[in-house]
């Protein structure tokens, strides 16, 4: 079991309870500048991994940076799939290593890491996104026509080239921007990563069967956002 006996992290105590408390600001606020700057990528293996979790938790926190150089570049990846202001992306990259700072004595080796940070990955940014919740869905007035147009050719081109791929991206989160946060978070876990519904519900927390219902009442929201464009453009 991955975790740090008391006895073994002095600053754990009830009597150092101040000391503790010191501590883990400092290192928070250190994370906090760590988490969004730029960090040499670090490639570790199962084994260094493992050894570098028993060194954090056993108080040497400054350790933690290497797992953030490694996973950085992966979380920011996750973290753009649901913010669009870099601003924002990086609000979110820096909760993520936080919290998983903060919980990491709730960590179990027998599953990998990046698994267990993806968890929270996702679930912070769902978080995020029912927090910073927009209205989008009353106007198309802020996309163009023939931005819509490159939905029909999508299927067409089997190699867009970089500036129409980068404009299908770019709708493709407007639409979504577009969906009440669930639905968001499972068309994007769902049908843009591929994740199966089991592999979904494991991330997110929620049943199978929520999950399918969620998938079929985002699809069917989708399916209403493109039906009522197709209304709007023609008045």
């Amino acid at each position: 079991m991955l975790q740090a006996e008391k006895s073994d992290l002095p600053w754990l105590t009830k009597s150092n309870q101040q000391g503790r408390d010191v501590l883990a600001a400092q290192h928070i606020l250190q994370l906090k500048g760590l988490c969004v700057g730029l960090i040499n990528e670090t490639k570790l293996d199962r084994s260094e991994e493992k050894t570098i979790i028993r060194r954090v938790l056993h108080g040497d926190t400054a350790a933690y940076e290497s797992l953030i150089a490694h996973y950085q570049p992966r979380v920011f990846a996750t973290a753009r799939k649901y913010a669009r202001r870099e601003s924002e992306v990086e609000d979110i990259v820096q909760e993520i290593f936080i919290k998983a700072f903060k919980k990491l004595d709730s960590y179990r080796e027998e599953a990998p890491f990046e698994h267990w940070l993806m968890k929270i990955s996702v679930r912070t940014c769902y978080d995020y996104l029912r927090k910073h919740q927009r209205n989008k869905v009353s106007s198309f007035s802020d996309i163009a026509q023939e931005d819509f147009d490159l939905l029909e050719v999508i299927g067409e081109e089997k190699h867009p080239t970089r500036e129409k791929q980068e404009a299908i991206n770019k709708l493709v989160h407007d639409l979504l921007e577009r969906l009440q946060p669930a639905a968001r978070m499972v068309i994007t876990l769902l049908d843009i990563e591929g994740k199966s519904v089991k592999e979904i519900a494991k991330i997110t927390g929620w049943s199978v069967s929520l999950v399918k219902v969620r998938a079929f009442r985002a699809r069917k929201q989708m399916r209403k956002i493109l039906e009522d464009f197709n209304q709007e453009k023609y008045l």
